[in-house]
């Protein structure tokens, strides 16, 4: 009998965090409390410096947990080791202002990087796919430019397009409208919306972006490392 799906894709409890050694020592994440059910899109807001884009990369599994309970896809990531972080990473998509994109590949073959991970797919269904997900973000004509070639803009978007091609079961972005126009940055959250009732993918995005906080189901404020208050948004 196969496990139970978890009640949560993310489940926080008590995580604290640390930057620097001895008096430079500095706690960035202070009692931390948070769950995330599957297909919910949760907005994590607060001002720059406050912690939100160390909590992301501590739920991605890119850093070592400190302290507290970190439970991702029913994974417990305190006292996680390396390989077990690695593994779980590929069942989640990142998004973030880097953009990370290979200089030496097109847009359709850094998006296919993320089909590259779903299994059994052959090449053909991993480019058709790497190709849908441009015309997704609006970048059907753009499938053969490499990085160079592409504005900031566009390189956010192909890097949006790579996430969403693995068919996460868990989406993390930092900001990923900071660099779209209004139209743009509302179609593509849109398009996450709809990835996570469509395919029950759960959502935490940092964002400062008033235009789509209404796409939320919840809106989570943080400021000196602590979750201050949650609101439900309005639909």
């Amino acid at each position: 009998m196969s496990a139970a799906a978890p009640l949560h894709a993310i489940a926080l409890q008590g995580l604290n965090h640390w930057y620097g050694k001895g008096d430079t020592r500095r706690q960035v994440l202070q009692g931390i409390d948070l769950a995330v059910a599957p297909g919910e899109v949760v907005l994590l807001t607060g001002p720059s410096g406050c912690g939100k884009t160390t909590l992301l990369t501590l739920v991605g599994a890119l850093r070592q947990v400190q302290e507290g309970s970190v439970q991702v896809l029913g994974r417990q990531l305190a006292g996680a080791s390396q390989g077990q972080r690695q593994q779980l990473r590929r069942s989640i998509g990142m998004i973030f202002q880097g953009h990370n994109l290979l200089r030496c590949l097109t847009a359709e073959q850094n998006v296919q990087m993320g089909s590259d991970l779903l299994p059994g797919l052959a090449y053909r269904a991993r480019r058709d796919q790497a190709r849908e997900w441009l015309r997704a973000v609006g970048l059907g004509d753009e499938l053969h430019k490499l990085p160079h070639d592409l504005s900031g803009g566009q390189k956010q978007r192909v890097a949006i397009a790579r996430a969403l091609a693995a068919h996460p079961r868990l989406l993390l972005a930092d900001e990923p409208t900071a660099a779209l126009d209004s139209r743009t940055g509302r179609e593509v959250v849109e398009l996450l919306q709809r990835l996570a009732r469509d395919q029950g993918c759960a959502v935490l995005m940092v964002t400062h972006d008033p235009r789509i906080l209404d796409i939320a189901d919840r809106l989570v404020r943080m400021e000196d490392g602590r979750l201050k208050a949650l609101t439900t948004a309005v639909q």
